[in-house]
């Protein structure tokens, strides 16, 4: 596998209608390094995120992958974003994660058969292949979405709350995965909201109040004065405002 390239962020202000979540975000993302973006409930993660997996077009600026297509980059959802109802097996639904490279008509051949299944017992879903997804656990649903992700082989990982509502083995497999990513030399960013998870395991740490506030090695953005500062920024957002120019935000920490 190729190296990952840099992520890069120009200027960039990403929202809906109009309407900014992320403002005026620049700086860049080293190639295979493993990322925690961290702030409060509204600072604009999930909306980074999808901006970074090219699901969000930027309201302003850009954000640069390297010239990465679609199919470099995988990205996991947040479990609430997957619809449970859909009538779709594990088997299938993690085999979506090969659409962009087989086509949604390439087959099932015995090669692809066996990367599922392999996929499948990475994550410890060995004998779920024929249950429906609406039946599955909140940790089995995550080991589902993570074996979509293995299966993608992607250069570029972009997590949403990738450990939310599972048990404490579950989030211990799910972190080896990241570890795994991590060694193989992949870009990976998560977004998170458990400080001693992010602390313990990556290196890197973003964290955002719809702008950024501190950006760098782990151990030097988070403390507490960050954290507040953070705090104190999303809550003096409004969130009917238009697109803004810089000086509309908030001062920002150094």
């Amino acid at each position: 596998m190729r190296m990952t390239a840099p992520v890069r962020f120009r200027d960039v202000t990403l929202g809906y209608d109009r309407h900014p979540a992320v403002h005026h975000l620049s700086g860049e993302i080293s190639s295979g390094a493993l990322v925690a973006v961290v702030g409060p409930n509204g600072a604009g993660k999930s909306t980074l995120l999808r901006g970074i997996a090219g699901i969000l077009k930027p309201l302003a600026g850009s954000i640069e992958t390297g010239g990465l297509d679609l199919r470099d980059i995988a990205y996991l959802p947040q479990t609430v974003d997957v619809d449970r109802s859909f009538p779709i097996s594990v088997y299938d639904f993690v085999g979506t994660g090969l659409w962009r490279r087989v086509g949604l008509l390439g087959g099932m051949g015995k090669a692809v058969r066996d990367r599922i299944a392999q996929a499948l017992a990475a994550v410890g879903l060995n004998g779920f292949e024929n249950r429906a997804i609406g039946t599955l656990s909140g940790g089995q649903m995550q080991r589902m979405l993570f074996a979509r992700v293995l299966l993608q082989d992607a250069r570029l990982i972009v997590l949403d709350e990738p450990f939310n509502a599972i048990d404490a083995k579950t989030s211990a497999d799910l972190v080896a995965l990241l570890r795994r990513w991590h060694a193989e030399k992949r870009t990976v960013l998560a977004a998170l909201h458990d400080m001693d998870l992010v602390r313990a395991n990556f290196p890197e740490t973003m964290l955002l109040a719809r702008g950024p506030v501190a950006w760098g090695l782990t151990s030097d953005v988070l403390n507490v004065e960050n954290l507040a500062e953070a705090r104190r920024m999303c809550e003096a957002f409004d969130d009917s405002a238009a697109a803004c120019a810089v000086d509309d935000l908030p001062s920002q920490a150094a």
